[in-house]
């Protein structure tokens, strides 16, 4: 490498890893020297404690509810979200006309430019209403009584969950489409030849030549759901019905800006992080593909 090219790569590199180091890994170092303190900004002494506030979370009722909230959130909606997303990813792709395709592939992706507070508002007020609301509306139609989607705990994570799925899953729907767009066509062509029908030609061409888009979709899906924290704030209020609505993200800003726990609330952030972090290592090993084409 010339001595041109080498500079290039350092004008090009060096802000990267300054962005990260400032943004990403300064701010982690920073919560998890945190999470060792009796750390509270009003105070003016702030006493290390080591593993104290690790200890407390043992025996945290609210951290534990937390954290169950947070795994059947993530993993319900994690899954529904990719199995929707690949399948309508799919029939969009069987269109014929590239225009009708652009169209549709528009209409799904409109949730996902909207600002998901703002969302989560017109659904609390529009669609989740137990007076009036458009949901419960449609059931009175079968003759079904209104229901408390968002006030009722046996509710309201379910309510979070569909419109979770619902704001987001375009973003996944393009990628997937994406995905299946840059499949080779004599390999569909090969197969319909052999006399396979439309689910042999997506089981046995389409999954197995999607493993990279699967793998990453699944890994980005997972982390992100993992810190959502904007339509819990909106749609349950005060943490919901017996905390029916409590995820580690709610505890996490409660802990801290609400009780001045920081000290606390970084240690949550610290698991939550580990949680993340093992997740990902997990979902590299079993998504890990070895073909090109």
């Amino acid at each position: 490498m010339n001595k041109g090219n080498r500079k290039f790569l350092l004008i090009v590199l060096v802000p990267v890893f300054a962005q990260v180091f400032v943004f990403m890994l300064l701010p982690i170092l920073g919560t998890g020297a945190i999470s060792f303190m009796e750390y509270n900004p009003l105070q003016t002494v702030n006493r290390f404690v080591a593993l104290e506030n690790y200890r407390a979370l043992l025996h945290d009722d609210m951290f534990f509810t937390a954290l169950k909230n947070t795994l059947v959130f993530t993993l319900i909606t994690v899954f529904f979200n990719i199995i929707i997303a690949l399948s309508t990813a799919t029939l969009i792709s069987q269109l014929k006309s590239n225009k009708t395709r652009s169209f549709f592939r528009m209409i799904v992706f409109l949730p996902c430019m909207a600002p998901i507070v703002a969302s989560s508002v017109v659904w609390a007020r529009s669609i989740y209403q137990t007076k009036g609301g458009l949901l419960n509306a449609i059931l009175a139609q079968f003759g079904v009584d209104a229901i408390s989607w968002i006030g009722d705990a046996r509710y309201l994570m379910l309510s979070v969950i569909i419109f979770t799925i619902w704001a987001d899953i375009g973003y996944n729907i393009i990628l997937f489409s994406a995905g299946i767009d840059g499949i080779p066509q004599d390999l569909f062509q090969a197969a319909e030849l052999d006399g396979a029908g439309r689910w042999r030609m997506f089981r046995l061409v389409t999954l197995p030549l999607l493993g990279r888009t699967m793998t990453f979709v699944s890994l980005m899906t997972l982390i992100s759901h993992f810190q959502m924290f904007a339509q819990f704030n909106v749609l349950a209020l005060k943490d919901g019905p017996q905390s029916s609505g409590l995820v580690l993200t709610s505890l996490i800003y409660k802990t801290a800006f609400v009780y001045k726990e920081m000290g606390y609330a970084a240690a949550i952030s610290m698991v939550l992080f580990l949680i993340i972090l093992l997740v990902t290592i997990v979902q590299q090993r079993l998504g890990k593909v070895d073909w090109e084409y």
